[in-house]
This record gives structure tokens, C-alpha cells and sequence, in this order.
């Protein structure tokens, strides 16, 4: 890019030296770990889930990433977190990272008071704290007025009433950080509750990746000391501040994905032969692997600007918007150009591909789908 465009420094999306090294590193790590037929094993109803695997993940320090060094983490930069989370889309590894150690964990570090950091930030970034934001309702929707679930303040206890639904790592979680409307001043804010506390019921939702889940909250006590900066207002913003930190490491863990289904589809149509030739030979079988290549290289770029521009203190709000709104659709689009070149094999479950299929798909929606954020991103560029 020109030099006038970015007047105060020039863009380079390159990766350092460290963190090739790190790629290199997560690469070997999902390829042992975390192998096809495990993740079919995790992704199975009926199978036991493999904890191995995720204590692994645990052992390695990688979850602290963006938690700062004072509070127990690695203290690393935005893209450092992309090419780790690039990395683990490239399985795609499941397990409340994103949820807990990048989400709840940035939004802590937004609108956290100082001994609420030094409570439970540590912990996260081993793993023995898995807090999970539970935001969504029954219409999915991500923005303040969708938020319904009530809670009533009596002295320093709350009472908590309602339903949330489509909670990503709801099953694994120990501590749910929920989006909450007060019954007396009508503030979103957000208060932390242990995810097996007395009232809470959670239910697996059929059908996602991601351990979706539904949750009942019947008159659930909770500390008031546990509201995010102690008090309701100021809660909800905190959490979209962290929401916007947060979905370009989202959009690294897209672009992953599609890479993987660019390799897998690659692959294949090199080695699938038809008519005596391989079938990569033939002009509709090329078209969808140019497709594919398009929609991964669109998500990379985006999601990579996005993450550079957080680092250096850029106004990112319009990159954010945009990266989303391009990874979503091109990891969603990926997974169906991969299906057209593998045509029916690509459907087989021990096959593989499908994992990525239910990824994006859940993916899709996640802090909001492609039309959400083109909203967003229009209201960014004044438009």
C-alpha cells in the first residue's frame, strides 16, 4: 500500500522471526495432538470426549497469549495471537480458547477492576478457569437491546432469572460471564457466575460444533462483587470493546480453516484420478479450487490488517467490521467449493472435511454474521 494511505507507518504483514517460530511450533503441536481421529472422537454424540488433549493445549502456556505478564499471561501482541489461533483453525481445534482465554479475558482487561484482574485473569491463563460468555438469547442477536436475562439487587446478593441460548463452551465452562439487565436501572451489565451453581440448567444444543448449549437460570444467586467493574452500567461497553479485539483473532482462526480446506481440496484433486487423469485436470474441478483460493486469501488479508492495526494503536474499527464479515463468508464458502471438488467423499465423516463444514457454519454467527457487521461497518465509514 502507498505510503500516504498509511502516513505514520507503513503496513508489513509479515511475520517476525519469533513468530514463524511459533507457527512452526502449534503446527507440529495439532498435528500430534490433535489428529483427525481425535477430533472425530471430540466431535462424536456418542463417544467420550479426550481430555489428553486439552491439558496439552493447557501445558504449552499458549492460552495466556494476550493475557499481560502481570496478570499471569504471555503478554504477546494481536498477531501473535492470530498465527496461534491460525494455526488451531487449521484442525479445526475445539475447546473454550476463544470463549475464555481471548473473550472473557479481554473483556476482563476492558472493564475488570484491578483486583478482579488479579482474581481470576491468572487462572485463565492456565486453563483451571474456563469462563465462558454466555450473551446470546433465543434470537442470537448481539446487541444490548437483545439482552433480556434479569437480575434483581438486594444488598450485595443478586437474584438472576432468564434464559440464554447458542453459548459457545457451555458444557466445559466453570464459571458462565453473562450478559444481564438490571431490574432496577435497566444497564446491561455483566456478572460472573460459577456454571454449576444452584438454578442453572445447561443443555446441549444438537446439530453445532463448538459445544453449543442452552441455559436456564431459575432465581440463580450470585455475589454483587462479581458484576464486571462493580456496577452494571458500563458493562455492556466494555464487552464490545473486547469483542472488537476479539474477532479478528476469531477471523485468524477462520482463515485456518480454509487453509486446511485449500490443502485438503488440493490434495485430493491431485491424487483423485477419473478418465484416467487426475481430476485437478479438469476446468470445473480448477474453477472451484480458484474459488476457494480466493476466499481464503481475502480472509487472510483482512483478518491480518485488522490485527496489525490493533497492535499499533490504529483506529481498527472499519478493519474489524470488515475482516468478519469477509472471514465468516470465506470459510463458509471454502467448505463449499472443497465439497464440490470432492463430491460425495467429502461428505463421509471419517473423511474429515465435514469438521470444517459445522465449523463455519457455528462460526458463521458468532459475535455476529456477515450482514450484522456490514451494518457496523457502514455506520464506521459513515455511509
Amino acid at each position: 500500500m502507498a505510503d500516504s494511505y498509511f502516513p505514520e507507518e507503513k503496513m508489513d504483514l509479515s511475520l517476525t522471526p519469533e513468530q514463524e517460530m511459533l507457527k512452526t511450533a502449534v503446527r507440529s503441536f495439532v498435528q500430534q495432538e490433535y489428529p483427525k481421529e481425535t477430533l472425530l472422537q471430540i466431535a462424536s454424540p456418542t463417544e467420550p470426549t479426550p481430555e489428553e488433549p486439552w491439558e496439552q493445549l493447557i501445558n504449552t502456556g499458549w492460552l495466556g497469549i494476550l493475557i499481560p505478564t502481570e496478570y499471569g499471561g504471555e503478554g504477546g501482541s494481536f498477531t501473535d495471537a492470530g498465527v496461534l489461533f491460525e494455526e488451531l483453525g487449521r484442525g479445526p481445534v475445539p475447546g473454550p480458547h476463544i470463549s475464555s482465554a481471548v473473550l472473557a479475558a479481554l473483556t476482563l482487561l476492558e472493564g475488570g477492576t484491578e483486583d478482579q484482574k488479579l482474581e481470576w485473569l491468572p487462572r485463565m491463563a492456565t486453563g483451571e478457569v474456563r469462563m465462558v460468555p454466555a450473551i446470546t438469547e433465543e434470537d442470537f442477536g448481539w446487541l444490548e437491546s437483545d439482552v433480556h436475562l434479569t437480575a434483581e439487587q438486594t444488598g450485595g446478593r443478586l437474584t438472576i432469572n432468564g434464559n440464554k441460548s447458542y453459548v459457545f463452551d457451555g458444557e466445559t465452562a466453570t464459571h458462565l460471564l453473562c450478559a444481564v439487565r438490571s431490574a432496577d436501572s435497566n444497564d446491561v451489565g455483566l456478572v460472573i457466575v460459577p456454571a454449576d451453581g444452584v438454578g442453572i440448567t445447561i443443555r446441549h444444543l444438537p446439530g453445532f460444533a463448538w459445544n453449543q448449549s442452552a441455559i436456564e437460570m431459575v432465581d440463580v444467586a450470585a455475589d454483587s462483587i462479581n458484576i464486571i467493574g462493580e456496577s452494571f452500567a458500563g458493562g455492556w461497553a466494555a464487552l464490545e470493546r473486547a469483542e472488537l479485539k476479539t474477532i479478528p483473532v476469531l477471523c485468524a482462526y477462520q482463515v485456518g480453516g480454509s487453509q486446511a480446506v485449500y490443502e485438503l481440496s488440493v490434495d485430493y484433486s491431485r491424487t483423485r484420478h477419473q478418465f484416467g487423469t487426475p481430476i485437478g485436470r479438469f476446468q470445473r474441478v480448477q474453477d472451484q479450487v480458484i474459488n476457494l483460493l480466493n476466499a481464503l486469501d481475502a480472509a487472510r488479508w483482512t483478518a491480518y490488517e485488522a490485527l496489525w492495526k490493533l497492535d499499533i494503536g490504529r483506529d481498527s474499527v472499519d478493519s474489524v467490521h470488515l475482516a468478519k464479515t469477509v472471514a465468516s463468508e470465506g470459510y463458509y464458502e471454502a467448505c463449499n467449493f472443497a465439497h464440490e471438488v470432492h463430491a460425495g467423499v467429502g461428505s463421509m465423516t471419517e473423511y474429515g472435511l465435514t469438521l470444517h463444514t459445522a465449523a463455519s457454519r457455528t462460526l458463521y454467527n458468532y459475535l455476529g454474521d456477515p450482514k450484522f457487521h456490514r451494518r457496523r461497518l457502514a455506520d464506521a465509514l459513515g455511509l
